[in-house]
Parts: structure tokens; sequence; C-alpha cells
């Protein structure tokens, strides 16, 4: 299938954020070497401007449905091809818009190497993580007003965008899908292998929402159980995948496990939930 990858750079706050609180940092990309594959992993580092990375299909079989995409990364780093860009290819073939969100993140060393030395302290640092993440909430919401108040710019339907987050960028889906208004509801909703920091109390109309994650991810000890079991005592459809193995972070990385095809399992779920159509043909 041919489609057009067209990419913009879109500000969620047009005045710009004024940090007061936190260092500002010039931001800046990092290789870093994966523990899933022989592969380096991308990060972006040091945002304290947020934006969206807009990926649009070609029009031709653009279906008016969009993803918000929040990679994660502690709220310190965020693996943006893995959780963010290839998931953007793949949603763009079957004419789906995604806008991966850069929020803003804790600071970290400019230097790499010292930033790598960093690395192993602030993935552990959950007390650092929650404390940066109404942040990342914040910088949500408001790109999620931003996609409603311009989809026509882009030939998307305001009444079809939804949310996928991975690991921290899954605490912000989830709390976009269970604190909003008539304006910033989602859609719909989908959580990749995050932990769940918020009270579950689940709207009578949340939004669909799917899970995914690895029996072995010792990041989620308690597999979204809870998770799930608040969206069905709510009564509102929501569908867990539980893979054998894969850990945590695996992203759109290949490991010949059947975690490989969550990205696949979440297509099939939004055609049924009616947000976009897969022709098996091709």
């Amino acid at each position: 299938m041919q489609y057009t990858k067209r990419l913009e750079i879109v500000p969620i706050w047009p005045e710009g954020v004024l940090e007061r609180n936190n260092e500002v940092l010039p931001e800046q990309e990092t290789l870093f070497s994966s523990y899933i594959s022989s592969e380096s992993v991308k990060f972006v580092r040091n945002v304290s401007q947020p934006t969206l990375l807009a990926y649009l299909p070609d029009p031709t079989i653009a279906n008016g449905s969009a993803v918000l995409v929040c990679p994660g990364g502690c709220f310190a780093f965020l693996p943006i091809e893995i959780e963010g860009e290839a998931v953007a290819r793949w949603l763009n073939k079957w004419g789906v818009a995604v806008f991966v969100l850069k929020y803003r993140l804790s600071p970290t060393a400019v230097n790499d190497e010292e930033f790598l030395q960093q690395f192993m302290h602030i993935v552990h640092d959950e007390e650092r993580m929650k404390a940066q993440a109404p942040v990342g909430i914040i910088d949500g919401k408001q790109a999620l007003k931003v996609l409603r108040e311009r989809a026509h710019e882009w030939g998307v339907d305001p009444e079809r965008i939804g949310v996928l987050g991975f690991s921290g960028g899954g605490v912000i889906s989830l709390a976009l899908a269970t604190h909003y208004d008539a304006q910033s509801r989602p859609s719909f909703a989908a959580s990749l292998y995050s932990p769940v920091w918020q009270a579950l109390t689940v709207p009578e109309d949340a939004p669909p929402l799917f899970i995914a994650l690895a029996g072995d991810d010792m990041a989620v000890p308690d597999g979204n159980m809870p998770l799930y079991s608040a969206w069905k005592a709510a009564n509102r459809p929501v569908e867990l995948h539980i893979y054998a193995r894969g850990g945590h972070a695996f992203g759109m990385q290949k490991q010949g496990l059947t975690s490989d095809h969550w990205i696949e399992q979440f297509g099939e779920w939004l055609r049924l939930e009616g947000f976009l159509k897969i022709d098996r043909d091709k």
C-alpha cells in the first residue's frame, strides 16, 4: 500500500511555556542501546516547550480518525521512534492521522555520557516520575484541545480523536480517559504497559479502553487487572492483552514474541470500535 507521510511540528502552547521552577536546557536527541535488540533507541530529552509531531496519511485513504500518541520514558526522556514514529507509520497506512506528543520532561544532563550514568537512577526513581507526571498530563490535555480545535486543518473528525500512551505516557492517556469535560473527552484510549498511579474512578461515559502489556513486566506487577476490572465494573468497553513474555517498553521492537503483534491487535480493536477499516489482503 502506498501512502504519504507528511510531518508538521505543532506547538501546543502558542505563546510558549515559561519554566519558572525547572532548569531550561536545550532539547536534544541521544542514541541508547536497547536491552531488547541490538539496535540503538533514539531518546528525546530536556523538552521544555512541548510540541506535536503530526504524521498525516495520504488524503486518498484518510478516514478522519486520529491518535494522540504519548511515548513513555519515566517523564525524563522519550523513546520517540519505537513508541512514536514507528506507530505513526503503521497507523498512517490505514488512514489514521497520528500526533506524537513531546511533553515537558524533568531535566537530565546535557552530556550524553553523564545522562547514561544517570539512566539507572532515573528509571527507578518513582518519586521523581510522580512529581513530573502532572506537567505531562497538563500538556496531554492541552494537546487534545489543540487537536479538536484545529481538526479540520488536518482532515480529522473532532469526534474521532483518541489517545495512546506507553508506560509513563500511559499515565497521561489514563488521566485523559478519566478526567475530562465535553470538549476534552478522548473518543478512545489505549494504555501500553503503564502503571496506574491515580485513583480508578471510571466515568459512566468513559471511552473504550485497550490495554496491552507483558506478563513478565516487573514495572507493572499487577498486570493492569485492577484497571481492567474498574472499566468492567463501570460497564464500559475494555480489551486486555497480557502476553506471556515481552518485558517492559517493547514498543515497536521485534523480539520474536507474541507481544510483537500488539499493534495489529490494536488496529483490529480500532476496526471493531469503528475507527478504521483494515483490508487484510494488503
